[in-house]
């Protein structure tokens, strides 16, 4: 794949292979971005993993396919969409799409085992033509997946052909290195932190600023899992002043109905909006543009979209100190943190990020950052 004739000054050239936007996920635009980013250095092709498994299994079954993105990749990405979890006839034509698009890099986004047997062919085929590959782990291994013993086993065992056919690695914190150093001792395969870029296409160019009266207006936003702690903040909102509001936007997965039984139950119903569905790219900036606080008060997390809004917004943000989010966050001007699974101490965080409302705060991500860590990278595995 590799040209050996390629002109000494031609781009290198790199396909990411990640979450397509039928299954819409966080990935799925995580993938897009970062192919758009790396786009405006090297010359990048996308496969798209398009039907993740059968529809009725996945958490979101009823909107797999809906039209609910307006992001879009650029028009210097070549785009194949996509494979499909019982690989024929998709898997055959990603693989011709690889072989003719000829990279230097394969870059495997990592989140879920449902991918794996797709990765290892396409990994086998890069490998077989000189193709370095490049895994981006963003956890490692969905927790709805991890709670079943047989598909854990799975991914531990079918991984290592995988990580063993792997040039290098990235993550988004020091927190997600050392927890794959624990998991698959992977300390001698070069490594980079890339900081999760901004996610700035969920601001609108009219953005409105938030009422007076809403100014207290907390928002939690994503999808509605037992390691998100949403029954966390419910119960710390109910010992907040009458003057603060809430509003929840999420999906409901893995059947965790517990957050949805206690806002139904709560004293201060009256105050709570619930919007339990996936929202569209539109509703996401009215939400997030009504709002006065983000909460996210998480259990577990290796990183968050919903943070990454909510900083490009320049909104403050509550947020537990758990995993990788203490990196991510920490140097943001308007973000407070507080204990995992504490109401009370979650209260007292709320609290002290009042008179950070109503200012817009400096987001210090930058995509520009994330792709000058695959710059070192490629350039440490003998590709830059």
């Amino acid at each position: 794949m590799p040209a050996s004739d390629r002109p000494p000054n031609a781009r290198q050239r790199i396909v990411v292979v990640g979450s397509g936007w039928r299954f819409l996920s966080g990935i799925s635009y995580y993938t897009c971005r970062l192919s758009n980013a790396l786009s405006n250095r090297y010359d990048v092709g996308a496969i798209l993993m398009r039907q993740l498994l059968p529809t009725r299994l996945y958490p979101g079954r009823e909107r797999v396919g809906q039209p609910l993105n307006d992001l879009r990749y650029d028009d210097r990405v070549e785009v194949f969409d996509g494979v499909d979890w019982w690989g024929l006839p998709s898997l055959v034509r990603a693989v011709c799409f690889l072989r003719r698009f000829r990279p230097d890099v394969l870059v495997l986004q990592w989140w879920t085992g449902t991918v794996l047997h797709s990765y290892l062919v396409l990994c086998l085929v890069a490998r077989m033509s000189g193709v370095r590959v490049v895994i981006e782990f963003h956890e490692v291994q969905d927790t709805g997946e991890a709670r079943f013993r047989w598909a854990s086993a799975y991914v531990r065992k079918c991984i290592r052909p995988l990580l063993g056919a792997t040039s290098g690695v990235v993550v988004h914190s020091r927190f997600d290195q050392e927890t794959l150093r624990q998991t698959y001792a992977l300390s001698t395969v070069p490594q980079v932190v890339a900081r999760h870029g901004p996610y700035d296409h969920h601001v609108a160019p009219a953005q409105r600023q938030a009422d007076p009266g809403e100014s207290r207006r907390i928002l939690y936003f994503g999808t509605i899992r037992p390691y998100k702690g949403l029954e966390d903040l419910i119960d710390a909102f109910e010992l907040l002043p009458d003057d603060w509001r809430l509003t929840v936007v999420g999906e409901t997965w893995e059947g965790w109905t517990l957050p949805a039984d206690m806002i139904a139950a709560s004293p201060v119903r009256d105050r709570i909006e619930f919007v339990n569905r996936y929202v569209t790219d539109a509703e996401v900036n009215d939400f997030f543009a009504a709002a006065g606080l983000v909460v996210l008060p998480y259990r577990r997390s290796s990183a968050s979209g919903p943070l990454h809004i909510a900083m490009s917004h320049g909104l403050p943000v509550v947020v537990t100190a758990v995993g990788g989010l203490v990196e991510a966050a920490g140097d943001y001007p308007g973000v407070r943190f507080a204990p995992a699974a504490d109401p009370a101490g979650l209260a007292a965080a709320i609290r002290s990020a009042a008179p950070l409302i109503g200012r817009r705060h400096s987001d210090p991500s930058s995509w520009e950052h994330t792709v000058l860590a695959y710059d070192d990278l490629l350039t440490r595995i003998g590709v830059g």
